[in-house]
C-alpha cells in the first residue's frame, strides 16, 4: 500500500478545480481553523471570496489559536486544514510538530494589528491599571513569594477601589491566552529585578512563576465565544472581560476599556504600538497543499486588498499596518515564501 501523491490525493477528494462526471466544475474546498480574534476578519474576506468565485468553496471555524495550530499541524492532505488563524506567531514546538507529521513548507502571513483589551461594564470603576497591577491580581504565585492571596484589586494596589479581582478571559487553548503571558503578565512580573534575574538564571522556572494563572476563581476561563464574553461583563458589574480590540469596538454601548498605564485602546494607539496590548495577527498555510488548491494564493491575494486603511477589515476593527510593516506584509502576500526555522521561538 502507498499514499497517494497530495495534489492526486485532494483532488480526488473534490478538492482540485476541474470538471465531475457529469460535466460541471468540481468545487476547491479550502479549510480555514484557528483564533476567535481572526475569526471575524477571515470571514469577512472569505465570504466575498466566494462571491466573486463561485467555484470555492470556504469553511472558517472558530477553534482558538492554540487548538488551530494542533489540527493544522496534523498532516498534509484532504483531511488537514489548508490554512489557519492565529493571534500570535506561530511556536518553534509547533512548525517541529507541523514538519513531523509531513507539512514543512508553513507560510506565515501577518495581517494587521490588534490590541488585547482588559474591558468592564459601563458602570464599573476600574479606569486604569498597569501591568503590574494586573500581574499581581491574577499570578497563582506572585514574585515567587507564595499562593496568590488577593481578593481585592485595593489589595494589589492600595490605589485601587476594593472591587473583588473578577476577571473572565481566554483558556489555555487560545492565542489571547499566550498574548495575556507575554503583553501583561511577564511584563508585569518583570517590573522586579528579581525576575528579570531570574529569566537568565532559570527560564523555565521564570515563566512558571511569571505566567501561570491562579486558579481559585479570580481568573474564569471563558472560553472562545467572545460575543459572550462581552455579555457577560456587561450583565456582571466590577467583572473584567480579556479580549480583541475588534470585539470591544463593536460593543461600545455595552462595556468600556479600562486603560493600560494610562493610554486607551484606540486604532492610533495600537497602530504606533503605544498601548501597551498592541500585537499582530497572522495567517498560516501550508505550501504543500497551493498546488492542489491554487485558490489557497487568490484568497490571499483577496486577503491583501481588504487589510489596508480604509477598507473591509479596517471598518471590521483591524488596524492596517504601516510603513515598513505594511511594506512587508504587502510582499509576503504576494511572495508566500515558506517560514525560516531559525527564526522561531
Amino acid at each position: 500500500m502507498y499514499a497517494l501523491p497530495l495534489a492526486v490525493a485532494l483532488a480526488a477528494c473534490g478538492s482540485k478545480g476541474g470538471n465531475d462526471a457529469a460535466g460541471g466544475a468540481v468545487k476547491q474546498q479550502l479549510k480555514v481553523v484557528g483564533s476567535s480574534t481572526v475569526y471575524p476578519f477571515t470571514t469577512a474576506v472569505a465570504e466575498q471570496f466566494q462571491k466573486d468565485n463561485p467555484n470555492v468553496s470556504i469553511v472558517v471555524e472558530s477553534t482558538g489559536t492554540g487548538a488551530g495550530m494542533k489540527l493544522f499541524c496534523g498532516g498534509v492532505g484532504a483531511n488537514f486544514p489548508d490554512m489557519t488563524n492565529a493571534s500570535r506567531a506561530i511556536k518553534k514546538s509547533e512548525f517541529e510538530s507541523c514538519v513531523a507529521n509531513g507539512a514543512k513548507a508553513i507560510i506565515e502571513v501577518p495581517i494587521g494589528i490588534d490590541g488585547l483589551t482588559f474591558i468592564e461594564g459601563k458602570g464599573s470603576e476600574l479606569a486604569n491599571l498597569t501591568q503590574a497591577d494586573i500581574y499581581k491580581a491574577l499570578a497563582a504565585n506572585p514574585f515567587g513569594k507564595g499562593p496568590n492571596t488577593a481578593q481585592t484589586w485595593k489589595d494589589v494596589n492600595p490605589a485601587l477601589p476594593a472591587i473583588k479581582i473578577r476577571v473572565l478571559g481566554p483558556p489555555p487553548t487560545s492565542g489571547t491566552r499566550d498574548s495575556l503571558a507575554d503583553l501583561y503578565l511577564e511584563k508585569g512580573c518583570n517590573t522586579d529585578p528579581a525576575m528579570e534575574a531570574l529569566k537568565k538564571s532559570d527560564d523555565k522556572k521564570h515563566k512558571d512563576v511569571c505566567t501561570k494563572i491562579r486558579e481559585d476563581g479570580a481568573y474564569v476561563e471563558a472560553g472562545e465565544n467572545d460575543n459572550l464574553l462581552v455579555q457577560k461583563v456587561s450583565a456582571e458589574p466590577g467583572t473584567l472581560g480579556v479580549l480583541g480590540f475588534s470585539y470591544l469596538e463593536e460593543n461600545l454601548d455595552k462595556v468600556k476599556p479600562v486603560q493600560i498605564a494610562g493610554v486607551s485602546p484606540s486604532e492610533k494607539t495600537i497602530a504606533d504600538l503605544s498601548y501597551p496590548g498592541a500585537r499582530k495577527l497572522y495567517i498560516y498555510l501550508k505550501g504543500e497543499h497551493i498546488p492542489a488548491k491554487p485558490a489557497l494564493k487568490d484568497f490571499v491575494a483577496a486577503y491583501a486588498k481588504q487589510w489596508g486603511p480604509g477598507g473591509p477589515l479596517e471598518k471590521k476593527g483591524l488596524v492596517p499596518f504601516s510603513g515598513a510593516d505594511a511594506e512587508a506584509a504587502a510582499k509576503q502576500a504576494s511572495e508566500l515564501k515558506p517560514l525560516d526555522p531559525s527564526t522561531l521561538k
